[in-house]
């Protein structure tokens, strides 16, 4: 189960920068649940790791900066009873988290503005619009 993480086809990190941690986990386990650490903990140190370009790493920090602590990001798991399905979802999650974090940013919008027509058509549904409401004045001014 424990190997390296494939962020996408480009980005892989070993499973040594990976630091796992186990707890209790509160909700579903029945009797189990105060016996087996089951919650999963998964940190990757982002400043600190050599699996990513400057650049990406550049990029990761910047959008990650509000989840980071000293450096590091930390996931959490603790929705499944069993802690093989909780270290899968952490996986998961931090996979999608860094894939994220490391995509190129969208193109930007090229502004525009309404053609002739469609100016057209707005100005004259505001008219038809006008003339309605003129209709159910009162006129006994």
């Amino acid at each position: 189960m424990p190997g390296p993480l494939q962020v996408n086809d480009s980005v892989l990190i070993p499973e040594a920068e990976l630091s796992w941690r186990f707890s209790r986990s509160s909700g579903p386990g029945g009797q189990g649940v105060n016996t087996t650490d089951s919650r999963v903990e998964l940190s990757f140190d982002l400043a600190a790791t050599t699996s990513l370009s400057d650049f990406l790493k550049a990029r990761a920090l910047e959008r990650l900066a509000t989840r980071l602590v000293d450096g590091v990001v930390t996931v959490a798991a603790s929705e499944h009873r069993a802690q093989l399905r909780n270290r899968e979802a952490a996986l998961a999650r931090m996979a999608q988290l860094l894939r994220e974090a490391i995509a190129a940013p969208p193109p930007k919008r090229r502004p525009t503005k309404p053609g002739r027509r469609a100016v057209e058509r707005r100005i004259a549904a505001k008219k038809r619009r006008s003339d309605v409401k003129k209709t159910r004045r009162n006129r006994d001014d």
